[in-house]
């Protein structure tokens, strides 16, 4: 094991705490009220490690608190261990907030420097297994991806599964899919879920335009299981456009694979369930909290399984 990914144990328990709060509002009806529970367990366990965390992939500005901000730093200042994240303590808020599948305390783990650091916009997305290396790209068009993942995969076209979040913008992408007699897979929230699903091969796709914080944790995750992916930002906002060019200047309008936007292999990505879907969700018995966790470590191309008990009388979450 390298050396930044041994030390996962605490960022585990951080998204095992998220999850576990995160978990006791499920059906609340409020994503705010869920979000800020999960992001105050998070930040209450990394705040005490002796270890440098830094947030380079959080849930907004500094002016945003209290949500892991980009820029945030936790943890011992001093210490020699020094940890970047891209994290999102409740991906699929909504869900959680209606009990619905999918919901996930979730971080990407890597040595300092080796995370892109993505403006908090939008990015164009595709994501799939690792045969479609090299046939499908974000530079060809709807045709083309679909014909080429159907011919590598041996399908017809009418019976690829493509995961789509299910937003006006893209219209005109679930029209095309349905041209080609595709029954889309519409989320309302959680393409990071949907993208390891797509690298997994329990659906054929992930496309189309969703958060460009979630594109770094996805990128991390599909670079350490092999499988591929593009993103390309996209500005709906000027001032957006104009912070993003701060942060990757000339590279505006790259279109970035997952070795660029994750540079190392000395990584990790865990997920923690909050609502059962790609990860078990927390469940609660009596006293006791029960939390699935999926790890992913760079260059191993393997999931672990973790599943550990919280008391939740200890528990301050």
């Amino acid at each position: 094991m390298n050396k930044i990914a041994e030390h996962y144990k605490p960022f585990l328990e951080a998204t095992e705490k998220a999850a576990i709060a995160a978990a006791k509002l499920r059906g609340c009806k409020d994503g705010k009220l869920a979000d800020q529970a999960a992001t105050e367990a998070m930040r209450s366990v990394l705040s005490i490690q002796d270890i440098l965390t830094t947030v380079v992939i959080g849930e907004g500005e500094r002016d945003q608190a209290p949500m892991l901000f980009i820029g945030e730093q936790l943890g011992n200042q001093d210490s020699d261990i020094k940890v970047d994240i891209a994290v999102d303590p409740l991906e699929c808020t909504n869900h959680c907030a209606f009990d619905l599948p999918d919901s996930i305390a979730v971080l990407a783990g890597a040595p300092s420097g080796s995370l892109l650091h993505a403006p908090d916009t939008y990015m164009n997305k595709l994501c799939g297994r690792k045969e479609l290396i090299g046939h499908i790209g974000l530079t060809k068009t709807v045709e083309e991806n679909l014909t080429a993942t159907a011919n590598v995969l041996n399908k017809e076209i009418k019976d690829l599964k493509v995961i789509i979040m299910d937003r006006d913008r893209h219209k005109d992408l679930i029209a095309s899919m349905h041209s080609f007699g595709i029954e889309p897979i519409l989320i309302g929230d959680g393409d990071v879920t949907g993208g390891l699903k797509a690298v997994e091969g329990e659906v054929d796709l992930l496309y189309g335009i969703g958060a460009a914080p979630e594109g770094v944790i996805t990128a991390t995750a599909v670079r350490a299981l092999g499988g591929f992916f593009e993103g390309q930002l996209v500005f709906y906002d000027e001032e957006f456009e104009k912070r993003a060019r701060k942060m990757v200047g000339s590279n505006i309008d790259k279109i970035w694979n997952a070795y660029d936007l994750c540079t190392s292999d000395d990584t990790f990505v865990i997920a923690s369930g909050v609502c059962t879907g790609w990860v078990p969700g927390v469940k609660f018995e009596e006293h006791k909290a029960i939390v699935t966790s999926k790890i992913i470590f760079g260059g191993n191309r393997e999931i672990k399984v973790v599943i550990n008990e919280y008391n939740l009388g200890e528990l301050d979450v």
